[in-house]
C-alpha cells in the first residue's frame, strides 16, 4: 500500500482552513488531494465510478473531508450530495457524511431532530403562508428573527420588531417564492458560544462577542477563550450526535432559562477559535480522519 492519500473537498484550497488541514496531512506523511465539485465527474455502468481530470478518486483516495460546498442551484446541491453518498456506498471514509450534511444545512429539520431528543432550541415557526407568519410575530412576542432555511455565516438574517415591518419582509419572502423561517429572539447580551467537536470530544470552544445581537466572526463579532463546563460540553456532544456529526461546531445561547442550541455547523470553520485555543485543531481533524480509516 503507498502513501495515504486524503482528499479535501473544497472551493479554494488556498483558504486558511484548507491550508491547516493540508499541513496537518502532509506532516502526518499522507497526500493531501483538494477536490473541487464543480470538476467533479459521476459515472453509471463504467468506471472511474467519481473522479476528476483522469484521477480516480473511488480507487486512490482513502477519506475526504468535506468543507462548504458553497453557494449553488437546488441541482446542483442535490448532484453534490448524491456524490457523498456515492461514495459512502463505496466504502470510503466522509467527514462529515453526507446525511448529517444533509440535516445541518436544512434548519428546520436540523431543530425538530433535536427537539424531539429533549435538547433545548429557540420556539422557531417555519410556513409559506404569510397569514401564519403573522400570526407566528405576535405568538413569539413580537421581537423576531427571521432567517433563510439554508444558509450560514449570519447571511440573510434578520430582526423584526414593527408589526409592518414584519408583514413586509414576510410579502417579500412570499413572493420570492422562499419559505419564511421565524424564530424567537433570546437575549444573550451580546455574546453566544461555538463548541468545537471531533469524534466524541469537544476539542476547544469560545465564546463570540459583537457590538450588536449578530455573533457571528464573518460579520466582525470577536472570539474569547472559554474553559467549557461539563453541562456545556455534553450538550453539545449530544447535539452532534444527534446530528450524526463526527466534526462539527454547535452555537449555543445562554438565555435567562439556560443553554439554547441555536444551530449547527457540519463543515465549521476555526480561524477564529484557533487564536484563542492551545489546541491546534486541523491536527485534531486529520488524526481523527486517520484514525476512522484505519478503524
Amino acid at each position: 500500500m503507498g502513501t495515504m492519500k486524503i482528499g479535501i473537498l473544497t472551493r479554494n484550497p488556498r483558504a486558511w482552513c484548507s491550508q491547516q488541514l493540508i499541513r496537518a496531512i502532509r506532516t502526518r506523511n499522507c497526500d493531501p488531494i483538494c477536490i473541487n465539485f464543480p470538476r467533479l465527474a459521476a459515472r453509471v455502468g463504467y468506471a472511474p465510478r467519481v473522479g476528476v481530470r483522469g484521477f480516480n478518486i473511488t480507487e486512490n483516495i482513502e477519506a475526504i473531508i468535506v468543507r462548504p460546498i458553497g453557494r449553488c442551484s437546488l441541482d446542483q446541491a442535490i448532484f453534490r450530495m448524491d456524490l457523498l453518498h456515492k461514495l459512502c456506498r463505496l466504502g470510503k471514509v466522509v467527514i462529515n457524511n453526507p446525511s448529517a450534511i444533509e440535516k445541518c444545512i436544512d434548519k428546520y429539520y436540523a431543530l425538530s431532530l433535536l427537539e424531539e431528543r429533549g435538547i433545548p432550541i429557540p420556539r422557531t415557526v417555519v410556513t409559506e403562508s404569510v397569514r401564519e407568519a403573522i400570526n407566528a410575530f405576535y405568538e413569539l412576542g413580537k421581537d423576531v428573527v427571521v432567517k433563510p432555511l439554508f444558509g450560514s455565516r449570519g447571511r440573510g438574517i434578520t430582526r423584526i420588531t414593527d408589526p409592518e415591518v414584519a408583514r413586509r419582509v414576510f410579502n417579500t419572502l412570499r413572493f420570492l417564492h422562499h419559505v419564511i423561517y421565524i424564530q424567537e429572539f433570546i437575549p444573550h447580551g451580546n455574546r453566544d458560544i461555538r463548541v468545537f467537536i471531533v469524534g466524541d470530544e469537544v476539542v476547544a470552544a469560545m465564546y463570540r462577542e459583537s457590538e450588536d445581537w449578530k455573533t457571528n466572526i464573518a460579520l466582525g463579532a470577536k472570539p474569547k477563550p472559554l474553559t467549557p463546563s461539563e453541562e456545556l460540553q455534553e450538550l453539545a456532544l449530544r447535539t452532534a450526535k444527534t446530528l450524526g456529526c463526527e466534526v462539527a461546531g454547535v452555537d449555543i445561547l445562554e438565555s435567562r432559562d439556560g443553554y439554547v442550541v441555536t444551530e449547527v455547523n457540519s463543515q465549521p470553520g476555526w480561524r477564529g477559535l484557533q487564536t484563542v485555543t492551545r489546541v491546534n485543531i486541523a491536527d485534531r481533524i486529520v488524526d481523527y480522519v486517520i484514525l476512522r480509516i484505519k478503524s
